[in-house]
Parts: C-alpha cells; structure tokens; sequence
C-alpha cells in the first residue's frame, strides 16, 4: 500500500515571528507580491512600503503594470479587526487609492460585509479584494504558503482574461477619458516639459522624484467640481519626509507656485501631501481650455519647484 504525507496547517507567527514588521518585507519581495497579482488577475509592482512605528499594521503600495493603476495592499497576519479596519480605509482614501486589496488570517464576517457593501455602493469606481492567508506542510518539508480570496467586487473580472477594449466606462469615466486626452494633448500642444503618465479614465501621473517616496498626480472631482494637484509624500517616513521639505519650502511654495497651497501633515505615517485646488466642473467641456492652462501653468510649477528642493534633501 502507498503511503502519503500528512498535510499538516502551520502557524503563521511561526514563519513570521516578528508579525508585520517580517510580514510586509517578505510579501513586498517581486516573487511573493507578483502571487498576489496572480490570484487576482494583476501584475504588482512595488512603489512603497511601510509599518507604523508599533508593527500593528502594515502597507505596500502597487502599481498594476497591466493598467498602469495604484493597488494599496493592506496585510497583517491575525484575523480582521476594526482598528485595522479604520487604519487600512484611512489610508487609502489619503492616497485616493481605487484598487484596494486587504489581506488577513481571516475575515471577520462583519468586515466581509463590510467590504461587500462598499463593492457595491461604489459601483466598480473603487475595487475592494480581500485575500486570507494560510500555510501548509507535509512532514517536515518547507512550509507553503497559499493565498485564497475571501471576497471581490460582483461581477469581477481580472485583466489578465478581459482585454481593456472590452471593459465597459460609465459616462463619467468616458468624459474623464477624453478629459484626460485633451489635457495630455493641450500640454504636448504647448511643449510643456512635464510628462503625463498614467492610464485614464482615472487619473494622470507624472513621478516628480524617487517615485518610492514622491510623486505627483492630478485629480478632477466632480461632487465638489474641483481640479487639483498634488504632491503625494509616501513610505514608511512619509510624516519626516514631509517635515524636511516642509523646513526647506514651505514659505518659498506660497509665493513661486500659490498663495492657497496647502501642506498636510497625516499622523501614523499614513502618507502627507501638498495640494493646490480651484473650483471647476470638468463636465462642462467649453470650459476645457481655461482648465486646462490652469493644470499646464500650475503641475508645471509644482514640478520645477519641488524637483529641485528634493534633490538638494537626497
């Protein structure tokens, strides 16, 4: 009679003694997060990492290469809570994140529905993913460790099966396709030197420098019908970063780039940013042309000002 090995579950503490602060390194590592993207569908690439000072949660931040999109990737090896909860959407809304993927031991019933509800509310604007994490052994081979997805917007597709021609665009992310379009084409139009990247409808983004720590995007809102720009401060010493620059610049900003520009300081490490706003409603399209010399005068000052100040810190 053959014999088989015995699959036996393995402590996770036991591969990652010291919880988060062993955790989030080792999942940041290409071969370990590309097993993330694998699940789902994406191609991550690590922009960022960070822990909070006590090793109670920990972040990393992606781009999926398939879209060009950001993926904050929230993980910690106990079963889901609401202070991690709180922490992980804080986060993400700071960095107006639109893929968020939040990986656990386990998924509390109250934060799948949770996380189901905000799936649902949001209408595929914002992706929510949950991934519980486990591992196996046979005897005394290395242990294994697997990834299963705990829950994922309805009707979800990865990009890796649906070509980008065949996904359907709200009418709100259609006008913000050409919005983005006109404003790429208004900036080469007038030879400006900053460079837009980034895939629309969501938004642009242009890597002012080290684009682990520093980068700077551009968002058009429509509840409150604004353009903005921002200076985004992230990683694991985003809030001494941010303290840094602040000494070296904030004065110089208000007169070389605009007097409204506004410095915020997020505590926790949870990423801090400048950002200048004006009030305009990018759906209405005879307008495009006055917004979009607002972003070409403005992303133009951001870039040359904080370029500079940020190489002189590096």
């Amino acid at each position: 009679m053959k014999k088989y090995g015995k699959l036996e579950k393995v402590d996770l503490h036991e591969l990652w003694d010291g919880g988060v602060t062993d955790f989030t390194p080792w999942l940041s590592d290409e071969e370990n997060i590309s097993e993330i993207g694998k699940v789902l569908g994406m191609e991550l690439e690590v922009q960022s990492q960070e822990i909070n000072k006590e090793g109670f949660h920990g972040d990393i931040f992606c781009k999926d290469i398939l879209t060009d999109n950001f993926v904050l990737v929230g993980n910690q090896l106990e079963r889901t809570d609401n202070a991690h909860f709180g922490q992980f959407l804080t986060h993400a809304a700071r960095l107006e994140t639109e893929t968020i993927i939040w990986i656990a031991s386990a998924f509390e019933e109250e934060h799948r529905a949770a996380l189901n509800w905000l799936n649902k509310v949001t209408n595929g604007s914002i992706k929510f993913f949950g991934i519980e994490i486990e591992a196996y052994k046979i005897g005394e081979s290395l242990p294994a460790p697997r990834f299963n997805i705990a829950l994922k917007p309805n009707g979800w597709i990865s990009q890796v099966s649906k070509p980008a021609s065949s996904q359907k665009l709200t009418e709100s992310e259609l006008m913000k396709l050409e919005y983005w379009h006109g404003l790429k084409n208004f900036m080469e139009a007038n030879n400006s030197f900053v460079q837009l990247l980034g895939t629309p409808p969501k938004s642009w983004f242009n890597v002012a420098e080290d684009k682990g720590k520093y980068f700077l995007s551009v968002t058009v809102n429509s509840r409150e019908s604004s353009l903005n720009i921002w200076l985004n401060i992230i990683g694991e010493k985003a809030n001494d970063d941010f303290d840094k620059l602040c000494e070296v610049a904030y004065k110089d900003s208000l007169v070389e780039i605009n007097p409204d520009l506004r410095w915020y300081k997020v505590q926790a490490n949870a990423g801090s940013s400048v950002t200048l706003k004006t009030y305009a409603d990018f759906m209405e399209k005879s307008d495009w042309p006055n917004q979009f010399a607002w972003f070409k005068e403005n992303i133009e000052k951001f870039d040359k000002f904080f370029r500079t100040r940020i190489k002189r810190l590096y």
